[in-house]
């Protein structure tokens, strides 16, 4: 391929590209769901093999680019008219946390784990299951969260009270995960399996394989998130 022919396909895969990607709209960039990862990619790999391979003319490369763009122009339509389009398209909104469960079936579905979910968290500025009454694992991939609402304290008019610490550790901390004891986060915690036992025994729980999730809080207390939440 002589140099002259590298800057024309060059220059004519930068320019189509540019034009179809303004015409396919912002929703390609902004959110990255299943069928917008598939058509960017194809459409990418398209533009480059239309720049450099000589084996491909520059009459089917834009024969591909301008028929690929009119099919995902064409999917995005369906998508705004039709819900079980979009449902086929672009799959459903899942909830991960309801009403301050874990879903662990849906979690599973969604192909995470409690640790990927707590990171997922993290980064709502969320470091405690606790503390969440809905997590939600949007089509796009990130998480929407909405927190329980805040233990009021009341405090009586013109005291000037100093607020006492509760907090014994300075961050929430496994202690069971998949139904597994996290021995090492207990030996953090200078706790025990005696200790976890006899909580779990006051709540009600038996065996540790009823529970799913368990993570002490700042404040020593355990929070309890059992296997097969059902919602009525």
């Amino acid at each position: 391929m002589s140099v002259p022919e590298l800057v024309l396909r060059l220059s004519i895969s930068f320019i189509t590209l540019l034009v179809l990607t303004r015409l396919i709209g912002r929703k390609e960039i902004s959110q990255m769901t299943f069928f917008n990862f598939v058509s960017a990619i194809s459409i990418g790999t398209i533009g480059a093999s239309l720049a450099i391979d000589n084996s491909l003319s520059i009459r089917n490369g834009l024969i591909s680019l301008l028929g690929w763009s009119a099919f995902t122009i064409f999917l995005g339509f369906l998508d705004i008219k039709s819900k079980n389009a979009r449902y086929a398209i672009v799959g459903q909104p899942i909830i991960l946390i309801r009403k301050g469960k874990i879903m662990e079936n849906t979690l599973r579905k969604a192909r995470l784990d409690i640790n990927s979910l707590n990171t997922l968290l993290r980064k709502k500025n969320v470091f405690s299951t606790s503390d969440v009454d809905y997590a939600i694992f949007e089509t796009d991939g990130t998480l929407s969260v909405i927190k329980k609402e805040p233990k009021q304290t009341l405090i009586e008019s013109g005291m000037n009270t100093p607020k006492t610490n509760t907090d014994f550790f300075p961050l929430p901390m496994s202690v069971i995960s998949d139904g597994e004891i996290d021995k090492k986060n207990l030996e953090k915690l200078n706790l025990n399996e005696e200790w976890l036992d006899q909580q779990l025994q006051s709540a009600g729980i038996n065996s540790i394989s009823d529970v799913f999730y368990a993570e002490v809080q700042k404040d020593g207390s355990l929070y309890i998130d059992n296997k097969n939440d059902v919602f009525h």
